[in-house]
């Protein structure tokens, strides 16, 4: 176990916390195999009916996974880094398959390694503070931990436009889009918490505590961005928001223009394949090949650099423009991997 996650139960309720609080619980191998190993001993414990997950002091629920460390093995063999990543999606397919209730309590910023740990519970919760985003085209990555399953299942190309832009939605949108299932004000979290772990039934301890989020503000631009990601093919999400003479398409526009052009032709790909599988274990398997190949290439490195390194917040990514990117490179990402280097759900 790590000092960076803390594991106990109490009452009926395994209670799994974060604890790295100055990298907002970002997320490393030794905590995801914490993780698992709570889980796979409270799996057959009948005293534990459900189990919590929640953080510790800081700014929000977890931030991702551990960039840095992610860069420095990509820039050598990049075998810390699928260690990594094999680990994490074991913990990710875990939770998604777990048959006892799950809860987690997304209030901050939850991102990346947030949303993988977050989205496969049964419970869900936003507060107004929640700040849920997918950013990883920002720094040459793809929305792993799941992107392409959750995402894709998104009304109105949203998955598509969130995928792409790294847009962090708010505790309200959260709920709208089904992302989260109760919204409650982070004043009452501690109430929930301590009912779920006294015995109460966690259905009834949400609702009676729920609250009113207020306004979904992205539903307001639903029908733009159904209109405007319409299309698979990056080249052509530009050019409908480069013939788009509104205000909303031309901020759209900008943002793309900063994010990586081969990471955003990815996560297309990742999203329209993974709206096709059946089984998430598929998902996992998939993002495992693109994530052990995408960590190793030049725009992950260069990303890492620019956003989190040296902070100048400009990225020369390579290839510079979406016509840049062949198919035949995105081939190559997506090919399967051997049958002896694949993931498996373990």
């Amino acid at each position: 176990m790590t000092e960076d996650l803390t594991t106990h139960v109490e009452g009926p309720t395994g209670r799994i916390r974060l604890n790295r609080p100055k990298a907002i619980h970002a997320l490393t191998t030794a905590m995801c195999e914490g993780i698992l190993e709570a889980l796979e001993a409270w799996r057959a414990d009948d005293a534990v009916r459900c189990v919590l997950i929640d953080h510790a002091d800081g700014r929000g629920f977890c931030a991702g996974g551990d960039i840095r460390m992610l860069a420095a093995s990509g820039a050598k063999d990049g075998g810390e880094a699928r260690q990594f990543f094999h680990t994490e999606y074991r913990m990710n397919h875990r939770l998604f398959t777990y048959v006892k209730p799950t809860i987690a309590f997304m209030d901050g910023i939850t991102m990346g390694g947030g949303v993988g740990i977050s989205q496969p519970c049964r419970y869900r919760i936003a507060t107004e503070n929640t700040r849920l985003a997918m950013p990883e085209t920002g720094i040459g990555l793809f929305p792993d931990v799941g992107g392409g399953w959750y995402l894709s299942r998104l009304p109105d190309r949203i998955g598509q436009y969130l995928a792409l832009t790294g847009h962090r939605l708010g505790g309200a949108e959260c709920l709208a889009l089904g992302l989260a299932t109760h919204f409650l004000p982070a004043a009452a979290l501690e109430e929930a918490k301590q009912r779920i772990a006294g015995g109460e039934a966690v259905e009834t301890v949400l609702t009676d505590l729920s609250a009113d989020p207020g306004e979904a503000r992205i539903l307001t631009h639903r029908e733009d961005i159904a209109r405007l990601f319409a299309l698979d093919r990056l080249e052509e999400v530009f050019a409908a928001l480069e013939g788009d003479d509104g205000a909303f398409a031309a901020e759209t526009l900008a943002t793309l223009k900063t994010k990586s052009p081969q990471t955003m032709k990815v996560s297309l790909k990742l999203l329209k394949d993974g709206a096709g599988m059946q089984d998430f274990a598929d998902e996992m398997r998939q993002e495992y090949a693109v994530g052990s190949r995408v960590v190793q290439r030049h725009d992950f490195l260069e990303g890492v650099r620019a956003v989190i390194v040296d902070k100048d917040n400009a990225p020369r990514w390579d290839p510079a423009t979406p016509e840049g990117v062949s198919d035949h490179v995105i081939d190559q990402i997506f090919a399967p991997l051997p049958a002896d280097e694949e993931w498996t759900p373990g």
